[in-house]
């Protein structure tokens, strides 16, 4: 967990450090105010405030022009779109959001998948230092109680820091494949939209036209397969419920540190003090998400490349843009996998792809839209290893059809979490710690 700055605490320094969003500002006051914070493991105020001073002057408002096109590009790209899928519209309302306001839709959810991990990181930090070393400061003083508080202090700047960034770098709602914004609201950031049409020697309307298909295309998804956005989250959240940290390495390094110094505390959690210990449960759950990142992005591809077909002469260049962007990762990928430990880059997407090509040559777009119907029909990351083998499979095995019975999804999705619940009390006992053409089977992205 790397601070980006010198955290500005009493003895911490970077009063007149440019870089640093606290400069200028009463410290002991401002300090006070961080420590008052009761709303969880992660200070969202902090990380929010440290969000907004990142993209500084960045976050321009939106123009009625942009506003404008943002509006008519969703609702061409949806009207493509009913060629291509079976799934309707999941489309409510559109909006073109700045930078800002991005930040300010998706915190809820990026709470959800921040907090869990969070309060393992927290409970680590609080209860490293012993009390003995924190009452020889005296009850009255002010920093008495800091170590309970400064894990969220820290965990918040970084949370900040990280959300800043990617602010600057994502050009819709659904951008890291994972729905961020709110139920059925299809959202464009037109600011990031120009920057990430540099260089690409396309016409902006037709580039934001192939970013609204994406996002079109992840909004039927998600809005008409009701069981993927909780499984996307649950499985994250599975993932982040099995960290486990080494507490006895982590008393015997901050054992000599002073509450007072934090540089010294900024300089141990620099050196990864904190970096948890992957279980294999949570191999289990990162495969897990992996293949279902990569069929999400793969069916998102096929389903804009045939939308568009020989309606966009850059459809072919924007496509191959798009997946190098996603495969390769950037500030979205590395932010998520700084703040929770895993890595949101659907490393299978042309496999995925090509996969959903093969079975919609096999099975047409109705058969291939059907799998989502139930998760029980999703290919497996088997299935991904032969992704043209698995269209030859459906077509023996006959058409794909959802179960008769869907009433025992609930159930279902409640056993994974009461199984994962038990796995997270078992390694933590003690409570509160802490589509135009054929897709080849390329090689794995990544």
């Amino acid at each position: 967990m790397n601070l980006p700055f010198g955290f500005g605490l009493p003895g911490g320094g970077g009063g007149d450090d440019p870089n640093n969003p606290f400069g200028g500002m009463n410290m002991f006051a401002e300090l006070q105010k961080l420590l008052n914070w009761s709303g969880g493991p992660v200070n969202w105020d902090l990380a929010k405030q440290l969000a907004v001073s990142t993209m500084a002057d960045s976050s321009t408002i939106v123009s009625p022009a942009d506003r404008t096109g943002v509006a008519e590009s969703l609702r061409l790209a949806d009207h493509w779109l009913d060629d291509a899928t079976d799934l309707p519209s999941g489309i409510q309302t559109i909006e073109s959001w700045t930078r800002q306001e991005w930040l300010e839709r998706t915190v809820p959810v990026w709470s959800a998948l921040v907090e869990p991990v969070a309060s393992r990181v927290v409970a680590a930090m609080s209860s490293a230092i012993p009390q003995e070393q924190i009452e020889a400061l005296g009850a009255g003083n002010p920093v008495a109680g800091i170590m309970q508080q400064v894990g969220g202090l820290m965990f918040g700047a970084q949370v900040g820091q990280g959300l800043g960034g990617l602010a600057q770098e994502v050009v819709s709602s659904t951008d890291i494949g994972i729905p961020l914004g709110p139920v059925g609201v299809a959202a464009l950031i037109p600011q990031n939209i120009a920057a990430f049409g540099e260089g690409l020697e396309r016409p902006a309307e037709e580039i934001r036209l192939y970013l609204a298909l994406r996002e079109a295309a992840h909004q039927r998804l998600f809005a008409h397969v009701p069981w993927l956005r909780q499984r996307l989250l649950d499985t994250v959240d599975t993932y982040a419920r099995g960290i486990t940290i080494d507490m006895s390495a982590i008393e015997e390094s901050m054992r000599g540190l002073d509450p007072m110094n934090p540089e010294g505390i900024q300089e141990a959690l620099n050196g990864g003090l904190f970096a948890p210990q992957q279980t294999p449960e949570q191999q289990v759950a990162l495969r897990r998400l992996e293949t279902l990142l990569a069929l999400v992005e793969g069916w998102v591809d096929a389903v804009v490349a045939a939308a568009a077909g020989e309606r966009m002469p850059g459809a072919d260049a924007l496509r191959e843009t798009s997946r190098r962007r996603r495969a390769s990762g950037g500030p979205a990928e590395q932010t998520f996998a700084t703040l929770v430990g895993l890595e949101l880059r659907p490393r299978r997407l042309r496999d995925a792809a090509a996969l959903w090509w093969s079975v919609t040559e096999k099975q047409g777009v109705s058969g291939r839209d059907a799998i989502w119907s139930h998760p029980d029909l999703l290919p497996t990351a088997d299935d991904l290893d032969d992704p043209l083998g698995f269209g030859e499979k459906s077509v023996a095995e006959g058409s794909f059809t959802a179960p008769d019975d869907l009433s025992g999804l609930e159930a279902e999705l409640a056993a994974e979490q009461a199984k994962a619940a038990e796995q997270t009390e078992a390694n933590d006992p003690e409570p509160g710690n802490g589509e135009a053409g054929p897709e080849q089977p390329g090689t794995t992205a990544g």
